[in-house]
Parts: structure tokens; sequence; C-alpha cells
């Protein structure tokens, strides 16, 4: 006994070694990439010094003498922090994520690659001013400097996947400007899901699920008014979209902007904000920096992790920022295939060759997955199918176009005035947008800068026949011929996704908008007074009342108001719903009464004919979600109202509302207790900032990488969203990826946040030490001149060469 009574404490011993040698050597791995923000480093090809001030948040102020230092140390910092992340992203765009993560990302790489991003790049990088390529090699440079001196000090996610960076190249950086376009391209996912709905019930079922032409929209340009049977269509883009959606890469939705002229404003200059609406993830899409060459170039503002120039932002003149036009710029074309020969197509009445690329994708573990993809003229064949030999489905995509978007950024980091920004704007292209400006001398305007195409003829909405040119592009519409306004007399811009131009304007651009609500909601607030300043915009970005609510919440109360056949229960619910004010707070008990009534109103309506597979792809779509239930709601009946289930019955409008009425204080009661009062919505409407390598709850466990879950309150139909899916409620997976105030009076009041932090490393102090800030809509002080950044700064690092 006395020997076993021995053994036991040596195991225990010998547990606890190795338990804390475990942690010792988990803690080296989760540190052995944080970056020295003190260091004096030298690089190899720098002329002059650098230094680089970090304020209290990490967030590099980079001053150089001139622009090849200043891009050069502008990688070297940005690889500080983002490394990882951006061979992410550059292993998206090229279509390497098996090589990592394995064969589930074999039909992604083959999608990514089929978009042939990289032979964009190339033709781009080729039609390039030769300054713009030299600050390209210099961040690339900058990088793989940074690269070659921390190979044994890597971020802990190459060392967790066992591989090191490679070399980065100035054509990487164009690949994520591929990447952008192909996130913001519309149509594909709703038009299968409706196509597959247009089958099974017909047209008339369809139209019930889409906005009436008639309906009224709220334009962002007001004043300007110039067969398929066999085929697997989800079996592609839905299936890899899903895999980026995990992974955290799908990232471009909604956003808002918006600036006042000098006239509304309490300072007599303009003030303009932006709010991007991505994808909310850990470390976040957007890397804060500050560009100085001095008396040359004065830029700071968000950038893209992987290429060095500021997306949104201001320099010493004008300021900008962003909000997706939504464009239909995808189209779909069913192309007969020579049953003889599946690598010819009919065009024209003749047999064309396609293009066939033979890819092999390298899987982790050492397999290889060899795969074909063929082109036609209009581009990738993105249909698998099955036992179908004759049919298959192309895509036409304006990311295959020339653009030059980095050109444009690179402009708009110089740009003085109007015309210059207009003039960089040109070959803002594949990632539409309409784009709101602001300048020192006054000015204000919003300019549609998107690559619209012009059809021969067909809806864009339906599957095309391939087998002819008759609905093929003709070209894109002319810059000069894409809306905007100017200085216009109601002293704002404004837009947030919702419908561009009225139907007079001669170009289609799309169906594909947001419904109205959050820029109705913005103009009702620009309405309020007569000036504004910073503490307004700030309220305005924080806003959580809702137009949806306002237009149907008297439609819901009064139709239950009709029956009496209520729980003490429920009657407690619906007289706190009937005088709610429609603020979705994360307080508010009415807000999960709302949100929940939504979710289950729309299933009591879809499901019971959908069945589970359709239903869910349904609700994956956030634009046929909002369509549908604005839809019902509005119309106070529809066709599918009646419950195919209930035999001898016809349900109607009312039924509907009634019976998901009760099923909300159910499900409400059955998860947060038997008193309203204390259904608040933060409870059920959270927050986490997932990291791709988070979903791994050993990997969580040990590193940290997810962040949350946090109460929030808002929702897709406020101005402060936090956008969650119907067939995951109410798990938040949008909202703003930043925001930003800036007073064209004083570039120093200029306040940003984002919902992250600077870097990209969990154990770094900075990863998401500004969570809090956003999640309280606050800022931090976004200082401009010299003197306060060497006040504020934290840190400071000397470059030189070497």
């Amino acid at each position: 006994m006395k020997k076993l009574k021995i053994v036991g404490i040596v195991l225990i011993v010998l547990i606890g070694i190795a338990v804390v040698a475990g942690a010792l050597f988990v803690r080296s791995m989760a540190r052995r990439g944080l970056p020295d923000y003190d260091a004096t480093v030298e690089l190899s090809g720098l002329i002059g010094e650098v230094v680089v001030y970090r304020d209290a948040y990490g967030i590099p102020h980079v001053y150089a003498q001139n622009e090849d230092d200043l891009y050069r140390a502008v990688g070297y910092c940005m690889a500080q922090d983002r490394l990882w992340q951006m061979d992410l992203l550059r292993r998206v765009c090229t279509g390497r994520l098996s090589e990592i993560f394995g064969e589930d990302l074999v039909e992604t790489d083959l999608l990514m690659r089929s978009l042939r991003i990289q032979k964009k790049s190339h033709m781009v990088l080729e039609r390039t001013e030769g300054h713009i390529v030299n600050a390209l090699q210099s961040y690339a440079d900058g990088v793989n400097q940074y690269i070659e001196a921390h190979q044994d000090k890597l971020p802990p996610e190459f060392i967790i996947l066992r591989y090191k960076p490679e070399k980065w190249l100035p054509e990487h950086s164009l690949h994520l400007v591929g990447y952008m376009g192909w996130d913001l391209r519309l149509s594909w996912d709703e038009e299968v899901v409706l196509e597959r709905i247009r089958k099974k019930f017909g047209d008339d079922m369809v139209k019930e699920l889409l906005l009436d032409v008639d309906f009224p929209k709220t334009l962002v340009y007001p004043e300007f008014e110039s067969n398929l049977a066999g085929i697997n269509l989800e079996s592609t883009l839905l299936t890899a979209n899903n895999w980026l959606q995990k992974l955290g890469l799908v990232i471009f939705n909604a956003s808002n902007n918006w600036a006042i002229s000098g006239e509304k404003s309490v300072t007599g200059k303009p003030l303009l904000a932006n709010d991007m609406h991505l994808d909310l993830f850990a470390p976040g899409i957007w890397y804060q920096m500050h560009h100085v060459v001095e008396g040359k170039l004065n830029v700071t503002g968000v950038v893209l992790p992987g290429q060095p120039f500021v997306v949104a932002g201001h320099n010493e003149r004008i300021a900008w920022g962003f909000t997706n036009v939504m464009v239909d710029n995808t189209d779909f074309y069913l192309e007969k295939v020579n049953p003889e020969n599946p690598n010819q197509y009919e065009l024209n009445g003749e047999w064309k060759e396609m293009e066939v690329r033979k890819e092999e994708i390298k899987i982790s573990g050492g397999q290889t997955a060899r795969e074909k993809l063929r082109f036609t003229h209009r581009g990738p064949v993105i249909s698998h199918f099955h036992d179908v030999d004759d049919v298959a489905i192309s895509m036409r995509w304006i990311g295959n176009d020339y653009s030059n978007e980095l050109r444009t950024i690179y402009l708009l980091n110089r740009a003085n005035n109007w015309d210059e920004f207009k003039n960089a704007m040109r070959t803002f292209i594949s990632v539409s947008q309409n784009t709101v400006y602001a300048d020192v001398d006054g000015n204000i305007g919003l300019y549609c800068c998107a690559g619209v195409p012009i059809r021969k003829g067909g809806d864009s909405n339906a599957l095309l026949p391939g087998w002819t040119e008759e609905f093929d592009w003709q070209r894109i519409v002319p810059f000069e011929d894409l809306p905007y306004s100017f200085n216009p007399e109601s002293g704002f811009v404004a837009s947030a996704n919702n419908k561009t131009v009225s139907e007079d304007y001669p170009h289609y651009i799309s169906h594909w908008f947001f419904p109205r609500y959050r820029i109705d909601r913005i103009r009702e607030m620009l309405g309020e007074k007569e000036k504004f300043g910073i503490e307004d915009f700030k309220r305005m970005l924080a806003d959580l009342k809702s137009k949806l609510v306002e237009e149907i919440k008297g439609i819901v109360t009064s139709t239950l108001e009709r029956s009496d056949e209520w729980s003490e229960l429920e009657d407690q619910a619906l007289e706190l719903f009937s005088s709610w004010d429609g603020i979705l707070s994360k307080t508010s008990p009415e807000a999960s009464i709302f949100e929940t009534f939504l979710c289950l109103f729309t299933e009591n309506m879809l499901l019971d004919e959908m069945g589970d597979e359709l239903y869910r792809k349904f609700l994956s779509s956030l634009l046929l979600r909002d369509f549908a239930i604005q839809n019902f709601l509005r119309k106070r009946g529809s066709l599918w109202s009646d419950d195919v289930k209930t035999d001898g019955i016809k349900e109607t409008f009312e039924d509907m509302v009634q019976k998901s009425f009760k099923d909300t204080i159910s499900s409400l009661r059955a998860e947060l207790g038997k008193d309203p009062t204390g259904w608040r919505w933060g409870k059920i409407h959270r927050l986490t900032l997932a990291h791709p390598m988070g979903s791994v709850k050993l990997l969580d466990w040990l590193f940290k990488f997810n962040r949350g879950s946090y109460e929030v309150g808002g929702s897709f139909h406020s101005v402060c969203p936090y956008v969650y899916l119907l067939n995951e409620p109410f798990a938040v997976t949008n909202g703003a990826s930043h925001r930003h105030i800036y007073s064209l009076s004083n570039w120093d009041n200029a306040l940003t946040v984002i919902p992250t932090g600077v870097s990209g490393i969990p154990a770094n102090p900075h990863y998401c030490d500004q969570t809090k800030l956003y999640l309280e809509n606050q800022y931090r002080a976004d200082y401009f001149s010299r003197d306060l950044i060497q006040k504020n700064a934290r840190y400071q690092m000397i470059i030189k060469g070497k």
C-alpha cells in the first residue's frame, strides 16, 4: 500500500508537471508572434528614416520622407498585426484553402479558381501606372522583410496549422479587389431559391415573396430622373459560400453613409458619417492606419489587410465613405452542351469550344484533388449536374471586366476636390459603391460608382438562354451617365442600400435593394433639426428606432385585438407591445416580442408549403426574408397564409398572425420566464466575435480566439444594425464594421471605432480592445495633427535603412 501511495504521488506530480509544461507551451505559442511596437527596425531598401507612432489602441501613424519608404513601412506594420489574416484572404482569392483546412474546402477552392481572379489581377497590373505599381512593390517588400525576420515568431494560426507564409507579391494585393467584387455580387442565392420555389409552386406564389414594383421606394438619388430538371443548382455556389461564411470570409452586406453641408452644421463646415455593414468576426476586416509623407500625403482611415492604401477615410482636403449599390452585376445562362463533346456549347447555331482548365488542388495531409474547369465566352460553367449531358449553367459577372479599384483608392488618398474625386472613381467598377463625399471648401456629394451592365434584353432575374448572343451584355454604363448628387438643395446626401433611382432612369440597375427602413429613418433624423453637430451624428449612428415597427405594429396589434381568447400572460405581453415606442434597445422586452413574432410568423406562413430544406435555404437570404415579411404584413394576406397540413381548414392572414403571437409568447416564456417585463432583447440577441480557428472548442479555450457573447440591441431594420439570420435566431452575424464621423472644420475632431482591434493576434492587448467602445456606441479620437499624435502616443517605432 505504501508503494502504491508513493506511485500515486509521483503520478500526480508528473501530471502536474505535464499540465504546467503544457500551459507554458501554449502560452509560448500564443505570445510568440507578438510584435515589439517600440523596437528600432532596420529594413533593406529604405532611403530615409520612418517613425511609427501608435496610440493607446495600437493604431499606427506612419511618418515617412517618401512614398517608397512609407509603403514599405506600411507593409511591415500590417504584417506585425494581421499576417495570418492576410494569408487567409490570399488563399481565398487563389483557391488554396484546402491546403490548410482539408478536403471539405475543395469545392470552395474550385469556385474561387473559376472566378479567374488571378488572371484579372495580372491584366490590371499590366495596365497600372508605374508609381502605383512601385507602391505595391514597396508594400510587398515590407511584408516580406517582416516574414523573413520572424520565421520563428509567427502568429499561432501558422503553428497550429503547421505551415509558413509564402512571399507576398504585388498581384496579391490586387487579388483582394477581385474577392471584394465577388463578395458584393448579387442575385445568385436569391435566384436559385426563387427558381426552386417557382418550379414547385408557380409564378403567382413567387410574386407574393417579392416587392411590388409599385410599392413606394425611397431613392438614393431622388433628383436624378433621367429545362433545369436534373441540375443541382445549389451544389457549387451555395455550398462553397456556406464554407466562406463559416470561416468569416463572406464580408460585404449593407451600409449607411450621409453628409451634411455647412448650412446644416453647427461648425459651418460639412460633417460626414459612414458605417459599412459587414460580417462581424475577429480580427475584423478593417485595419486602422494613418499615412504621412510630409508635404505630399496625409491620409487616415481604414485599410483592407493585404493592400496598402486607405479605403475609406479622409486626407487634408476631402473625406469619403461607401455603401453597396446593390447592382445586379451577375447573370446566369442555360447553355446547350454538345452531347457528344462536353467541351463544346452551342452559340448562334454553331458548336463553340469551351476553354478547359485542369486544376490540381492540394489538400492538407498530402492528397491532391484533380478537377476540370470549363468556360464559355461569358465566364465559368458553375453548375454541377447529375446524369445530364446536354445542358449546363454559365455565369457572367462584372469581376472579369477591366476595373482598377486600387488606382481609385490611390488617387482618392490624394484627391483635393470634386473633380479629382470623380477622376479617381472612374475605375471603381467591379466593387460597386455609392460613395459619399465632402470637402473643406464646403461641398458635399454622392456618386454611384458602379459597373452597371447594359443588356440586350431579357429579365436578368431569370435564367437566360445561352445558345444565342441576344442576351449578352453590350457594355457598361459610362461613368458620366451614372447617378450622382452634388450640393443638393436639401443640404444633405444619404444612402443605405436602397433603390438607387426612379424607373425613369434609362438603365436597369437592380431589383435587389434593401427595403427603405434605414434610409427613411436617416432622412427623418436629418429633418429633425436645423443644425447638427458631432454628438448628433453619434446619436444617429447608434439609432435603434425602427421604421419597420412603425409601419407594421399597428397592423399586428389591430389584428390581435380582434380576438379575446388570450391568456393572462398573452394579454400582458400584448399590452406591453401595443404601447411600445419602436426602439430596439437591448433592454427592451417589446423588441424580443417583435423579433420572435417575425421569425415565427414567417415560419408559420412558409414552412408547411416549402418543407424544411427549401425553407432553410429561403431564410439564408436576408433580402428574400425582408421582402416576404413586409409583403405579408403590408398586404394583410397572401396565398401562403393557408396551412396545407390542416385538412378541411383554410387559414387566413388573421389566423396566422394570432397563431404566431401565441407561439411567440409560448417561446419567450419557455426561454425567459413568466414575466414579460424581463424578456430583455439582449438576453437572446447576442454578438460573438468569432475567429476562423475558434470553431474548434479546445483551440478557442486555449488561445481565446473568440470574444463574447455580448448583449446587443437593434436588428436588420434599424440604422444601427445587428443582423441575424432567421434560420439561426438570434445570433448576430452582421453589423457596422466601423463607424466614422468626420468634421471638416477640424480633422482632429474625427471619431472612429471598429468592433475588434488593430491586432489579429489573440494574446495582443489590442486584439479586441475597441469592442467595449463599439458596443457602447463610443469612439476613439482619431487625431490628425502630428503634435496631438505625438502627445498621445503610447509606442514609437523607428525604422531605418540597412
